[in-house]
């Protein structure tokens, strides 16, 4: 899939057709408002321009790489490559706490220079089928940076900082053969139409997280009952509701479940670059956003993951086209129904969008102090933004989403909103927390 060179440089044309290359129809939908600044301010005015510049690298990379995998392996490399980043920038910086590392950096080094040569050396170990694009946009990113000590000396850090979260996730589960073992019954997952594909990356399950203890950490308890009332409702709001033809959903409800029907992390990404450019954050303060956002991201994806594999539970349109086998008498099969969307190749609890949701906006609430996430989220499948002012009021639409795309239960829904927030704030708890400045200061006689 050929694209132009990832990372921009002067003049403010190169940015626009790299911005384009990166998140093509949905972020120009964005106002000229929330659009990066002109990339040869970026030294002296925004310094932050180059973590947010790597971020939509990370995702081009990542989104070229796996294609449209339904699953949430994306956040998981975004989480890997922001906290790198987060390191490389802040171990020179100071003002929050270094995750996972104790090496400061020289105090005249160049934290552009350490936060590219981080996202760079993390994507290239991880992603070397982008060599070429890669070494481009890194030579670009510090051709616009003043050449001497201070750059070498970022770049230095930087290399060290990736070396050592690659260093970190050695081991830790990545691609392993989980195998998804329990035999079809009334209740249990299978694979579903079209495609009948099998249980999707299943090894995220058991995945080492970035910042909890366990995978199973958060793990909410049990879905309810085959033969619940609980259960009949969401059987029936989703027959009611998610269903492709006749659903009793209005146009608006329709645009939401679309809207929320793509790349979810890919829509995050952008979202946060809009809101720490408009914001002026400084490249400490974006670095840490990042790295608050997708940490807490990639630990919902396994938190969600491991729900899906304990329990393992079927998906809507085998609930409802076997509707006859669950021994529920409040609940009829249909056998043609069909949901909006097309059913992704995992079970139905807990929901990693609402999970991932709910920890992003968790993750935004706690790093800004306020409920107010102020939110521009583009959406590649409806050429569309919307503006999200409250964290609730993000998580309540992703939640509907789903149920009014017919894939996944309100209570699948629900529960994973509340794990992907405890989640984060966990997270948030133990991790990227600010520090007296000469805390982290870095090494004076650098």
């Amino acid at each position: 899939m050929p694209q132009e060179p990832p990372l921009p440089v002067p003049p403010r044309s190169r940015v626009r057709a790299f911005v384009c290359a990166v998140v093509a129809v949905a972020l120009v939908t964005l106002t000229a408002a929330t659009s990066p600044p002109d990339t040869e301010t970026r030294t002296a005015a925004d310094p932050a321009a180059v973590v947010r510049e790597w971020n939509a690298v990370a995702t081009d990379t990542i989104k070229a790489s796996l294609g449209p995998r339904p699953s949430g392996q994306g956040a998981i490399w975004e989480g890997f490559v922001s906290v790198a980043v987060y390191n490389a920038v802040v171990g020179i910086e100071g003002g929050y706490a270094l995750y996972q590392w104790h090496e400061r950096g020289p105090a005249k080094a160049s934290s552009a220079a350490a936060a590219a040569t981080a996202a760079h050396d993390v994507l290239l170990t991880y992603f070397p089928a982008f060599k070429e694009r890669l070494d481009t946009a890194y030579a670009d990113s510090l051709a616009a940076l003043p050449a001497g000590r201070a750059r070498d000396l970022g770049v230095g850090y930087g290399k060290r900082a990736a070396a050592r979260i690659v260093e970190l996730r050695e081991g830790d589960g990545r691609f392993a053969d989980v195998p998804f073992t329990a035999a079809p019954a009334p209740g249990v997952w299978r694979p579903t139409p079209p495609a009948f594909q099998p249980f999707i990356d299943t090894w995220l399950a058991r995945l080492r997280p970035l910042v909890l203890a366990s995978p199973q950490q958060f793990r909410p308890g049990a879905p309810p009952a085959l033969s619940s009332a609980a259960y009949a409702a969401d059987v029936q709001e989703l027959k009611a509701m998610g269903a492709k033809t006749g659903s009793g959903r209005n146009a608006r409800q329709t645009e939401t479940a679309l809207f929320f029907s793509g790349n979810l992390v890919e829509q995050v990404q952008t979202a946060v670059r809009d809101h720490a450019a408009r914001h002026r954050l400084g490249i400490a303060e974006t670095a840490r956003l990042f790295a608050a956002v997708n940490a807490s991201a990639t630990d919902a994806v396994i938190t969600a993951w491991d729900a899906k594999l304990h329990y393992g539970s079927w998906r809507p349109i085998t609930a409802i086209r076997l509707a006859d086998t669950d021994g529920n008498p409040a609940t009829t099969a249909d056998p043609a129904w069909e949901p909006l969307l097309v059913t992704p190749p995992h079970p139905d609890y807990v929901a990693g969008h609402t999970t991932v949701a709910a920890a992003v906006a968790r993750a935004l609430t706690g790093v800004l102090g306020t409920s107010r996430i102020d939110l521009y989220v583009p959406s590649d499948v409806t050429g569309t933004t919307r503006f999200y002012g409250s964290a609730d009021d993000f998580n309540r639409d992703v939640v509907d989403a789903r149920v009014w795309g017919g894939v996944h239960s309100r209570t699948a829904d629900t529960a994973g909103c509340r794990a992907g927030t405890r989640v984060a704030a966990w997270a948030l708890d133990h991790y990227f927390q600010p520090v007296p400045k000469d805390r982290t200061a870095g090494d004076r006689s650098a």
